[in-house]
């Protein structure tokens, strides 16, 4: 299974590769931006292991975000899986 986050681009620097900061709630790292070029300052990317691989709108984004949010408090609910379990 696959999973990306979006991110908001916060910046981007150009050098052997397109970097740019991305901003994931309160949280910033850093992420490439090389297989998603037409991505720019304001774009929403989605990261998986720190490379943007498409961009999304922001109410994709937003709904994708709400959806994570929703599944954390869930696993806070439920509490850790039984050992042996994964």
């Amino acid at each position: 299974m696959c999973l990306a986050i979006p991110g908001k681009v916060l910046s981007i620097e150009e050098g052997l590769g397109r970097l740019a900061k991305v901003q994931f709630g309160g949280i910033t790292r850093t992420a490439s931006l090389d297989l998603v070029p037409e991505a720019d300052i304001g774009d929403y990317v989605l990261v998986h292991v720190g490379f943007a691989i498409s961009k999304i709108d922001e109410e994709e984004a937003r709904k994708t975000m709400e959806a994570l949010e929703q599944l954390a408090e869930l696993q806070d609910e439920l509490g850790p899986e039984p050992a042996g379990r994964a």
